[in-house]
């Protein structure tokens, strides 16, 4: 097939590399001209001075208190931009390109999904190639989940401490091989990001950005689908892409017939700065720079009955595995479901006494969504279908 032309002179095995990779994760885009075809290298905005941040609050880590924290912003669901929460992180120092480079040359990273549903991984020497000499319109972006459990990648685990905020982690009485993914290591280049979506099961989630700058809109869980959405007749083939959704969207947001209460959240993300997305809310996501970050979405004691609610409803098998734990670990969590959901709580109650072969999900079903348990994922799940129509 044909190759990509770069401009720095990479190595013929790291241009294997990275066409073959390129061809698996967007197999639509068939020709490499198709992965630049808008030039949004040359004529996309990317300067840190190209928006103004609005209608987020800066707190300093130091400053407030877990249980100020969970009142002024968990509970009541509230964005919020923490700073100085990463200051003893070894990250800082650990994850610059050239120690990534050093430590984890020869590991594999996902940087995408194939029409089957595998992952398409590249090498960091490759990935790290690839991210400095890239003009795609919409880069490939490392989104790798399963690092933790990996016997060399795992040692990143030890780079990052998870801030004082969201210590709770519920979903880890379902245990660590049923429960939903929920870390991901991430790493791209300018104009790559994660497209609009709201994360699964009502989780919330904290982006901690240990270098570069990330470019943020968030919205109301209120705001309609159909307003804040790229439709396929105007994104095409890069419909779900960060960098669609800001030449199409953004603007509209801009115009003074925007709804106003429906007026974006804009936040321009620093090193050193952790995000908090409440369960709910829309989110996009666009790298400004080359940037490096860890982010993690959880159930906390919180946003657990919420979390609760939409286990029930969309897996569950799992919530049933998770009940057993939990009315043994968190007895007071289970009355409080009971309380305010009693009918849905005497259902999950009866489903989780009888066999395994009464859920309304088989084991088969289970694992066929994996793709709705992040919004990365589901992300790259809704990709795969449309890529079929191609």
């Amino acid at each position: 097939m044909e190759r990509d032309s770069f401009d720095v002179k990479l190595s013929p095995r790291s241009v294997k590399r990275i066409t073959e990779a390129k061809s698996k994760a967007r197999p639509e885009l068939k020709t490499p001209l198709q992965w630049h075809e808008h030039y949004y290298y040359q004529n996309f905005d990317v300067s840190l001075t190209s928006f103004t941040e609005n209608g987020i609050d800066r707190v300093q880590s130091s400053k407030i208190s877990v249980p100020d924290f969970i009142d002024q912003y968990e509970r009541v669901y509230k964005p919020v931009v923490i700073e100085g929460a990463m200051s003893d992180w070894g990250s800082s120092e650990k994850w610059s390109e050239e120690r990534l480079l050093k430590k984890y040359r020869n590991q594999k990273f996902k940087c995408g999904e194939d029409n089957d549903g595998y992952s398409v991984k590249l090498k960091m020497k490759y990935y790290l190639d690839y991210m400095k000499v890239t003009k795609d319109d919409s880069p490939l972006y490392i989104f790798d989940s399963n690092y933790g459990e990996h016997p060399k990648k795992g040692k990143l685990l030890d780079d990052y401490i998870i801030p004082k905020y969201f210590g709770d982690d519920l979903f880890q009485y379902a245990g660590e091989r049923r429960r939903p993914p929920y870390r991901w290591f991430v790493m791209g280049p300018p104009r790559s990001g994660t497209g609009i979506h709201i994360d699964p099961l009502g989780t919330s989630a904290w982006n901690a950005l240990s270098s570069g700058y990330k470019r943020w809109c968030l919205f109301p869980n209120s705001a309609p689908k159909s307003l804040i959405k790229v439709t396929d007749a105007e994104g095409g083939k890069q419909t779900d892409e960060a960098i669609t959704w800001y030449n199409i969207i953004y603007p509209k947001t801009q115009s003074p017939d925007w709804n106003p209460e429906y007026k974006p959240i804009e936040i321009l993300q620093r090193p050193g700065d952790v995000v908090f997305i409440p369960g709910g809310w829309w989110h996009v996501v666009l790298n400004l720079t080359r940037t490096i970050a860890v982010t993690q979405n959880f159930c906390s004691i919180t946003n657990f009955p919420i979390v609760w609610q939409k286990t029930v409803k969309g897996r569950p098998k799992l919530s049933q595995k998770w009940y057993q734990v939990l009315k043994t670990t968190h007895p007071y969590l289970i009355e409080v479901v009971q309380k305010t959901n009693p009918d849905e709580f005497s259902a999950m109650v009866s489903d989780s006494s009888s066999s395994s072969s009464s859920s309304s999900s088989s084991s088969s079903e289970e694992d066929g969504n994996s793709d709705q348990d992040s919004g990365q994922e589901s992300l790259e799940a809704k990709k795969r279908k449309k890529r079929r129509m191609y």
